[in-house]
């Protein structure tokens, strides 16, 4: 037990501490899941917001992929993503019937700075090996960078409470190791013919 006189009242610990952080989580998602979580009239994305407290965009367009962007304390953002993970477990893994036999593995991918996966992956996959053990999720940081950015899909996927447990350790690096040098962002629906005329049009 701690001193009494060394604790200086409520949210002291460093865990409290650390749930006061402002945390921004981006995720690459496709339309159908984009569907899934606006919900009706948008009531979904409503309830998740009111709910959890973060703030949550959902980027413009009609192409096929949209980033999905939770801001908040990181309590209020681990909050959210249980949300929708269980929305999408619910609509995409249940059968017609709304009975899903065995639970279908839910994914999200997230969009990470790619200074930052270096500290996720660890030294020789160490620490990417270590979180997928302990939380029993599929955890794939890709390869490449997303186009036209300095960012890399990080792929998330298990059962929802899986997922959370990973989303929680893979905040947690993040917050430890800050992303290096500027970050351009990745924004879906850029085509890539409007890509190298522009980049031609550089050249020339």
């Amino acid at each position: 037990m701690a001193s009494p006189d060394g604790a200086s009242g409520v949210g002291s610990s460093p865990e409290e501490t650390e749930l006061s952080i402002t945390l921004t989580l981006r995720m690459l998602m496709h339309g159908k899941e984009i569907g899934s979580i606006i919900g009706k009239k948008g009531e979904t994305v409503k309830r998740i917001r009111e709910q959890s407290s973060a703030r949550i965009t959902i980027s413009e367009g009609s192409c096929p992929e949209r980033i999905t962007t939770i801001t908040g304390s990181t309590d209020a953002v681990f909050r959210a993503v249980s949300m929708i993970a269980f929305k999408l477990e619910e609509d995409l893994g249940a059968g017609g019937d709304g009975v899903s036999a065995g639970r279908a593995p839910v994914t999200l991918r997230l969009v990470i700075p790619a200074s930052q996966c270096g500290s996720l992956i660890g030294k020789a996959g160490a620490k990417i090996r270590e979180i997928r053990e302990s939380t029993g999720a599929q955890v794939q940081v890709a390869g490449d960078l997303l186009p036209n950015s300095t960012e890399r899909a990080v792929t998330v996927s298990g059962v929802p409470d899986t997922i959370i447990q990973c989303v929680r350790q893979i905040c947690a690096v993040i917050l430890e190791s800050p992303p290096k040098g500027a970050t351009i962002p990745y924004h879906p629906g850029l085509s890539l013919g409007s890509i190298l005329l522009s980049a031609n049009q550089v050249r020339g």
